[in-house]
């Protein structure tokens, strides 16, 4: 199985930075794509960032030109740089990752999701 593990979460003040991580590990052959996602109180769960193994970005429309994702393929982790923040970024922060892997002398490819981690940004 795969197992990501979340780190970075925390409170900072509006106008602040952060950096999510994420880190992948267990029977991974390969990660095909990253994303992260966020869920507010009271809110759905929304795409953030995604980014593929060979490097293609796409961002939800609130944070372009504010938060940057990229990837260390040769550690199985994923970043999400965070700057400037407001408060409307205030929320649980989950990794997703479409991993390619094996289990029972199988190939499988499936999605993982890491534990989350709560950002707040105070106004």
């Amino acid at each position: 199985q795969v197992q990501l593990v979340e780190s970075g979460g925390g409170l900072v003040q509006a106008g602040g930075s952060l950096t999510l991580s994420c880190a992948a590990s267990g029977n991974i052959f390969s990660i095909n794509a990253w994303n992260w996602y966020r869920q507010a109180p009271g809110q759905q769960r929304e795409l953030v960032a995604g980014v593929t193994s060979d490097g293609n970005t796409n961002y939800t429309d609130s944070v372009k030109g504010r938060f940057t994702i990229s990837i260390k393929n040769a550690k199985n982790t994923v970043y999400l740089q965070m700057n400037p923040m407001n408060p409307e970024d205030t929320a649980v922060y989950y990794c997703n990752a479409d991993v390619t892997g094996w289990a029972d002398h199988e190939i499988t490819r499936k999605y993982y999701w890491g534990q989350g981690t709560q950002v707040t940004v105070s106004s």
